[in-house]
């Protein structure tokens, strides 16, 4: 896994939106070469005047633009709906967690989270998590300790990267934990009705404005929704809404309705991922041995199990 970067810059709602972004500079006044003091006395006339032309055109044109509306090229809504639209890129979320020293996964936050129904308490009551306030050591059953693959919403909460790519019909999301991906397609199409559940769910996605929003069903209930063992089930409508603030910044924004397992819709704040052109997703695949190697060389041995030979 890439090393997560420190994030120099606090960057504000304010500063992120795209009618925000930077109006590229004027070009810089072009310098005369270097002359003798002799020279520079006898320097055309006209040369002088275009120089004290070009200075107060330069000094008032941001209130000439102030005074007429008109932006630079770079600035047209048609450039800016073309960038909006365009969520293609490998992504990896702001590390602003709840608590310092904490990882971003906040984009699923617990403290949106509604109250469980019956069933919804039952399955988070046999939740051994890895962490978290009821996390047991050596008891641990989260779902990924047997391989199974990743899913939304889980996986889009992970402190590792993903990357979007756009093609005519339809978007893909390539994961690099589990090296898992996913289908949402754009051709307009519905939901299906009666959906088989599946450890992705079934995505379709459009376009409202500057947000690119997706819905899925047909979830299968072998998964949780986060690394504490909220439990997701097959009645799950996920939304997910993704907006491009900026060139180097995307908002994600997480709504899941599971009636069967939350007494509410839980709806979660937006969270900032970080457009990183360098990078690339790398393999990182779930192997069942390595797994189980860990978990008799560390996990079990922390919360006291012994896993000598008998």
């Amino acid at each position: 896994m890439k090393e997560i970067k420190e994030v120099k810059d606090k960057t504000t709602r304010a500063d992120l939106r795209l009618d925000d972004s930077s109006i590229p500079l004027l070009s810089s006044l072009p310098h005369h070469p270097s002359l003798p003091p002799l020279r520079r006395e006898v320097l055309p006339m006209r040369f002088v005047r275009a120089l004290a032309i070009w200075g107060t055109m330069l000094a008032l044109s941001p209130s000439v633009m102030a005074q007429t509306g008109k932006q630079l090229p770079a600035e047209t809504p048609a450039a800016s709906t073309a960038l909006s639209h365009d969520l293609s890129g490998v992504w990896m979320q702001y590390p602003d967690g709840p608590a310092p020293g904490v990882p971003g996964m906040n984009a699923i936050d617990q403290r949106f989270r509604p109250p469980f129904t019956p069933w919804g308490q039952a399955r988070f009551d046999a939740a051994r998590p890895m962490q978290g306030p009821t996390a047991v050591a050596g008891q641990e059953n989260a779902p990924t300790l047997h391989c199974d693959p990743d899913g939304p919403p889980r996986v889009l909460n992970l402190p590792n990267p993903f990357e979007i790519v756009q093609i005519p019909g339809r978007v893909f999301m390539f994961f690099e934990l589990g090296h898992v991906w996913r289908t949402i397609w754009t051709d307009g199409r519905s939901l299906p009705k009666d959906p088989d559940p599946t450890w992705q769910g079934y995505s379709v996605g459009k376009w409202e404005g500057d947000t690119f929003v997706v819905d899925t069903i047909g979830f299968n209930d072998k998964l949780w929704v986060d690394v504490y063992g909220s439990p997701r089930s097959d009645k799950m409508h996920l939304t997910e809404r993704y907006r491009r603030l900026n060139h180097d910044t995307l908002e994600m924004q997480i709504t899941m309705d599971d009636p069967k397992a939350y007494t509410k819709v839980w709806a979660n704040p937006p969270k900032l991922h970080k457009l990183e052109p360098t990078w690339e997703i790398a393999e990182w695949f779930c192997v069942i041995e390595e797994e189980n190697t860990y978990s008799d060389a560390v996990r079990k041995p922390a919360g006291g199990i012994s896993t000598a030979p008998k």
